[in-house]
C-alpha cells in the first residue's frame, strides 16, 4: 500500500494536534510549526508551504510516523500483521479474500482519519512473488519452506548501469581512481541488501566487474608495443603476449582472453585494491 503523495498532503492542523497530545513544550511546537510553514523554492521563486512537510528535511520522516502512527495502532488493532516505511507499506494476510478485504476497509481509515489518501494505482493485492519493497524482492526458498529477501532485478539493472559508468573506458580518470568509485558503490550496495540472499548474484557481479575493469587495464595500456612489453612483465610468454597485443583495436576480445585474465588475474586485482562482492557480503551478511 502506498500513500499517494505523502510528504505533499499532510494536513499542518491535524500533525500539530498529534504532537500537541505529547509534546506540551510550546517552544518545541512553536518551532515545528515553523518549520512546516518554511515555504519551498520552485524555479527559484518562493512559495509559502500551507500543506504537507518539506521532503528531504531532516524533521520530515520523523513527522512522518507521527502522522502514520495512528495508522500502526489501527493495523494492530486488527491483528494485521504488517512492514511500514514512512508512506509505503506492506500488509500481510492468509488469503486474497482477507487481502481484498483489507484493501477496502484500511483506506476509508486513512482518508477519514488521517486526512490522507491512498495511491490506487501503486497499491495492489499480490503474493510475495510479485511483490518490489525498497528496492527488495522475495522469494520462496523450498528447502526452508518460506519467502525471503533477495535484491529486485530492478535495483539489480541500476547497478549494473552504474558499474558500466564506472568502468567506461572512455571516461579520462585512472584505473585507481575506477577501483575507488567502484568499491565506494559494492560496499555501499551490499550494506543496503546484505538482508537479502544473493551469493550467486554476487560471484556473477564480481566476475562482471573484472573482466569490465580487464577492459579498461587493457585499453590504458595503448598500443600493442605497450600492451606486449605489459604482458610478458606479467609473466605471459613472449609469443602469447604478442599475438594478444597486435589482435587489433579490441578491448571486449583480449578481456576474455585465458591469458590476459592470467596476467591479470582475480589475486592481482585484489592487490590492486578491488574490493570482492562475495567476500564482502559473506564478511557483513547475516545469514551466510
Amino acid at each position: 500500500m502506498d500513500l499517494e503523495k505523502f510528504f505533499d498532503t499532510v494536513n499542518h492542523d491535524k500533525l500539530m494536534t498529534l504532537i500537541g497530545r505529547t509534546i506540551k513544550d510550546g517552544d518545541v511546537i512553536s518551532i515545528i510549526r515553523k518549520f512546516l510553514v518554511s515555504g519551498i523554492m520552485v524555479d527559484d521563486e518562493y512559495k509559502e508551504s500551507v500543506i504537507g512537510t518539506p521532503q528531504g528535511g531532516d524533521l520530515s520522516p520523523l513527522l512522518a510516523n507521527i502522522m502514520l502512527n495512528g495508522l500502526d495502532e489501527e493495523m494492530e488493532e486488527r491483528g494485521l500483521n504488517f512492514v511500514r516505511y514512512a508512506d509505503d507499506c506492506i500488509i500481510m494476510v492468509q488469503s486474497e479474500m482477507s487481502a481484498r478485504r483489507v484493501m477496502r476497509n484500511l483506506p476509508k481509515f486513512i482518508e477519514e482519519k488521517l486526512g490522507l489518501k491512498v495511491n490506487m494505482t501503486k497499491s495492489k493485492v499480490d503474493r510475495p512473488g510479485g511483490l518490489k519493497y525498497l528496492g527488495f524482492g522475495f522469494y520462496y526458498d523450498s528447502r526452508a519452506h518460506q519467502f525471503k529477501a533477495k535484491p529486485h532485478a530492478k535495483s539489480v539493472v541500476k547497478f549494473k548501469v552504474r558499474m558500466k559508468q564506472l568502468t567506461c573506458g572512455s571516461w579520462g580518470v585512472s584505473n585507481g581512481y575506477k577501483v575507488q568509485k567502484l568499491n565506494e558503490l559494492v560496499r555501499g550496495w551490499i550494506n543496503y541488501f546484505k538482508i537479502g540472499s544473493m551469493k550467486t548474484l554476487c560471484k556473477e557481479m564480481d566476475s562482471r566487474i573484472r573482466y569490465r575493469l580487464r577492459m579498461c587495464i587493457w585499453k590504458h595500456w595503448k598500443n600493442p608495443q605497450n600492451r606486449a612489453k605489459n604482458l610478458m612483465k606479467l609473466d605471459v610468454p613472449r609469443w602469447a603476449a604478442f599475438k594478444i597485443a597486435y589482435c587489433g583495436d579490441q578491448y571486449a576480445r583480449p578481456a576474455h582472453n585465458g591469458w590476459l585474465q592470467k596476467a591479470i588475474s582475480n589475486k592481482r586485482l585484489t592487490s590492486f585494491g578491488l574490493v570482492s562482492m562475495l567476500d564482502y557480503y559473506t564478511e557483513r551478511c547475516f545469514f551466510c
